[in-house]
């Protein structure tokens, strides 16, 4: 394997956790948590859903990861 594998690895990396976060985080903004937030806890929980898009964004990006990588190594199966 040559470096320039590994730091295409790590591009592709980078650009789909901060893909998935991205994702995540406008997709956590459907959720109405008024109802949850006690008063003058705002930046509470605007950290709080900070840190599940990146709990979120973070899983899902290890699954696609896993599954591309899997998915090349099935060649390798067959031959």
């Amino acid at each position: 394997m040559t470096d320039s594998y590994f730091a295409f690895q790590s591009v592709t990396g980078l650009i789909s956790h901060i893909f998935f976060i991205g994702i995540s985080f406008y997709a956590l903004q459907a959720i109405m948590p008024e109802a949850w937030i006690r008063k003058n806890r705002v930046f509470q929980a605007q950290l709080l859903f900070i840190l599940l898009s990146i709990a979120i964004g973070s899983a899902v990006s290890n699954f696609f990861l896993d599954i591309s990588y899997w998915s090349r190594q099935l060649p390798g199966l067959f031959s």
